[in-house]
């Protein structure tokens, strides 16, 4: 542990890294000493992470400010953007198509409705039209009724 009054000043410091290169170029350390370096120096550098390495791209702008890490062909660039447009309005139209055959088949599912039924198409028309579905069932209730009455 370091105490404030065991810390060097930063003119030490310098003096004593200076000191310790010198002794270290000199070669004059003994072989115990040199060895114990040599030791501390292999372990420090096991316990050392790799570092990552960086790989540059040069990056071009283009005339219309795309940036890209190649240089490219006109054409592609062009077909890059317009493909999704085209299919984009082909997806609309398609879509469009599809609702308006849907609603198409809707209306021939009522027409076919109206005209099969046994009520005329003007009695829809017609303000005792209500009155007329009230009493219907009813009628046709009581028919069967009397029906089934007369087998028995």
């Amino acid at each position: 542990m370091k105490h404030s009054e065991d810390q060097l000043s930063q003119k030490q410091d310098d003096q004593f890294g200076l000191a310790s290169a010198a002794l270290l170029r000199s070669g004059t350390l003994p072989k115990e000493i040199k060895d114990r370096l040599y030791a501390a120096r292999m372990k420090a550098i096991s316990l050392k992470k790799p570092e990552k390495l960086r790989v540059r791209k040069h990056a071009l702008v283009s005339s219309s400010g795309n940036w890209s890490s190649r240089s490219s062909n006109p054409i592609w660039d062009t077909i890059g953007w317009l493909a999704p447009l085209v299919v984009l309005v082909f997806g609309l139209i398609g879509i469009a198509e599809w609702q308006g055959d849907s609603r198409i088949n809707d209306i021939a599912e009522v027409d076919a409705a109206l005209l099969s039924d046994e009520v005329p198409p003007d009695a829809y028309a017609d303000r005792g039209f209500m009155a007329f579905l009230k009493n219907g069932p009813l009628s046709d209730s009581n028919s069967d009724s009397t029906d089934s009455i007369q087998s028995k």
